[in-house]
């Protein structure tokens, strides 16, 4: 049966989306972009299908190592769609169908209006009559990243982003060309068998890799970002070259890279993980991630938090590492709240009684007599927080249960990560599995205790160890389908604890930023970006923390120690003003002159923290490598543009840094931090490039730029 093609178009002022849908029923995306830019020629052969699904007996149409050119995505067919508006999101849902099998595939397109992006869900049901083992489904396919001309695949970089404990958000770019080559003139099929690809593993949804990547084209500016909001190991992406056009494959777990499989039997329903694609026409990537930064807003879960920006104090890097106890915590809450924290966070070992059994006992979670000794225990501490004007918090490892600890015999086998029925151990512990009941009402009620009971008002949420694939709880589940399940229980409990709590504070940390994805960030309102302890090494993860998480909710520490310089003491204060600031280090140590640094950049940070909130980044001198020697983040708000400059050793003392949003802008350039820099800073407003010297290293400032008012005649 055939009709006439068809083209859908759907969207708002800031993007259109358009799909063809060809004589027999196919569907595929041709455009997404400007309602008013400029359209390709209509590709022929047309670009890939909206759906891509493997299934046992079901496979690809060109074998290699790509996920796209399934025979079940080239059999649905379009029957129908659906446009709705629902406040200030935009929504599409695409009805497609398989003949052959049954198999039903509800896409729906989400975007907020005024924001160039695009969120991507893929429902599947079983229609038909016999169980569909699924092997691979697409969250997100868009084979129109390029028109389909070899020129313009010569003109792409690729985007993404390696990470590594102590070394996270560094972010990668090289020609497409690398990786896809050109053919030769006599190639007559040139879909290639490869390309570049990535792929998360395992627990943890960022070791190695964010769940982000991009395709730049370096002449027009024309850029897209994406990412997978998935908040365990299991996601891959693909960009690679299809009928001479780029295109892009978002998936969560797959057969392929995670042994994942998922039996769809009759009647019943697979929904997959979300991702969005962000587009800026010719802004280039600081573009991007602007648009990617605004739809993470919009989408995320509300919290007060988010506007607030609270100082937080905590107790953990370059400071108590892990051993607090009564007496060593006292003065670290005074001189905290004279620096003018508002939260004050105890970190690891609040609950370990014998001073190294903090990472095996971990579980039951209540505080060890032998370091609060007094007769009010650890509420002697709780106390003296509050009578300092800052909110209490405390450090959890929820998912996990030490071997040591009682809740490991207390708990049932069921409650924990098992593969062939045998209990997951890893790194001396257990993993709870939060799909089973016992499993979560102990965390419950363990929140309850400490939040409803002792009144603790921030949770540090950590996850220290990889316990591998995942977990199969009943015979013929794979353990990457256990951890899906897992994963999709651990945000359910989350969304518990924060509707029970509104107010409640929670902070995500996996050894620094080993889970850094919007899954989690779209519930919890901090991301640890780092573990790293050298202050010149934090700046480049401080310098990129904006494009994987919104500045309001990327923490930054900053731990000055006594036996830092003066100039190493604002460095490290620097890290953290453009994004949460995380303060720590032995501030009751300091000399007199470095602990009103510290004191200075907590005020100067209360001045701006107002404007954060909808400020959107950018890099004025790239996005920053490990080993960059000038460093530079702006944050630009409607009225002003922050801008953090960090100088190295081993450059020159001058750096020229390029502003383009204020190109032909009279503006005045105001040092806001650290007041006895002797930073001297030149405007340019024709060629919107400001002229920085920094005659030590290390040093960094926060600057700030305002427009200025034209003299009157």
């Amino acid at each position: 049966m055939t009709s006439a093609p068809q083209t859908l178009r759907w969207g708002h002022q800031a993007l259109q989306v358009e799909i063809g849908v060809g004589e027999d029923g196919t569907a595929h995306l041709t455009h997404i972009g400007l309602p008013d830019g400029p359209r390709p020629e209509q590709p022929s052969p047309p670009p890939l299908p909206l759906v891509e699904v493997t299934a046992a007996g079901h496979g690809r149409g060109w074998s290699g190592n790509r996920l796209v050119g399934t025979n079940l995505g080239g059999r649905l067919r379009h029957q129908s769609h659906r446009a709705t508006h629902d406040g200030d999101w935009h929504t599409l849902t695409v009805h497609l169908h398989d003949p052959e099998t049954g198999l039903a595939a509800e896409v729906t397109y989400r975007s907020p209006d005024g924001i160039p992006v695009l969120r991507s869900e893929v429902t599947l049901r079983n229609e038909g009559q016999a169980t569909l083992h699924l092997e691979s489904v697409s969250s997100l396919v868009v084979g129109c990243l390029t028109p389909q001309d070899p020129a313009a695949i010569d003109a792409a970089d690729l985007l993404w982003v390696d990470n590594d404990w102590l070394a996270e958000c560094r972010w990668q770019r090289q020609p497409m060309r690398l990786t896809t080559p050109a053919h030769g003139g006599r190639v007559t099929n040139g879909h290639g068998k490869s390309g570049f690809a990535l792929n998360g593993q395992r627990t943890w949804s960022s070791c190695g890799h964010l769940p982000m990547g991009g395709l730049t084209d370096r002449r027009s500016g024309r850029t897209w970002v994406w990412q997978i909001e998935h908040n365990g190991g299991g996601w891959s992406w693909e960009c690679e070259e299809q009928d001479k056009a780029a295109y892009a494959a978002l998936f969560g777990p797959t057969d392929t890279h995670h042994g994942w499989r998922h039996p769809l039997e009759p009647g019943a329903v697979f929904r997959t993980v979300p991702a969005a694609l962000s587009f800026s026409a010719d802004g280039g990537p600081d573009a991007a991630f602007a648009a990617l930064t605004r739809y993470r807003r919009a989408q995320r879960r509300p919290h007060a938090d988010h506007q607030r920006l609270p100082v937080i104090f905590n107790d953990y890097m370059n400071c108590l590492m892990g051993d607090p106890t009564t007496e060593k915590l006292l003065p670290h809450i005074d001189a905290a709240a004279d620096a003018g924290a508002e939260y004050f966070v105890i970190d690891a070992g609040w609950y370990d009684g014998d001073n190294g059994g903090w990472w095996n006992t971990v579980g039951a979670w209540e505080p060890a007599a032998s370091r609060f000794p007094g007769e009010k225990g650890i509420h002697e501490v709780l106390d003296r927080i509050r009578e300092r004007g800052m909110v209490p918090g405390l450090w959890l490892e929820p998912e996990v249960i030490g071997v040591s600890s009682p809740m490991a015999t207390s708990l049932p086998d069921e409650a924990f990560f098992r593969r062939e029925g045998v209990r997951v151990t890893e790194n001396g512990r257990h993993h709870l599995d939060l799909r089973h009941p016992a499993a979560r009402a102990h965390l419950d009620k363990v929140v309850d205790r400490l939040v409803g009971e002792w009144g603790v008002g921030y949770l540090k949420l950590d996850h220290n160890i990889d316990p591998g694939s995942g977990t199969s709880d009943h015979p013929g589940e794979t353990p990457a389908a256990g951890l899906l399940g897992h994963n999709r229980a651990h945000l359910d409990w989350l969304d518990g604890i924060l509707d029970r709590y509104p107010h409640l504070v929670v902070e995500n940390c996996a050894s620094g930023g080993m889970r850094w994805d919007h899954a989690l960030l779209s519930r919890m309102q901090l991301q640890s970006t780092s573990d790293q302890q050298n202050l010149q090494h934090y700046a480049p993860i401080a310098a990129s923390a904006p494009t994987a998480a919104t500045p309001e909710q990327g923490a930054v520490w900053a731990y000055p120690q006594p036996e830092d310089s003066l100039d190493e003491v604002a460095f490290t204060m620097a890290n953290a003003l453009l994004g949460r600031i995380h303060l720590s280090g032995r501030i009751p140590e300091l000399e007199p002159e470095a602990r009103a640094l510290v004191h200075e950049a907590v005020a100067a940070y209360k001045a701006i923290r107002a404007d954060l909130p909808q400020a959107v980044p950018s890099w004025p001198l790239g996005l920053p490598a490990w080993d960059d020697p000038w460093i530079a983040l702006a944050l630009r708000s409607p009225a002003t543009t922050y801008l953090t400059v960090w100088r190295r050793p081993g450059t020159d003392a001058t750096a020229t840094l390029h502003l383009p949003h204020l190109r032909d802008t009279a503006a005045g350039v105001d040092l806001l931090y650290p007041s006895v820099s002797r930073a001297v800073s030149a405007w340019t407003p024709d060629t919107a490039e400001l002229s920085l010297t920094l005659p030590t290293a290390p040093s960094a400032v926060l600057l700030r730029i305002t427009p200025t008012a034209p003299d009157a005649p």
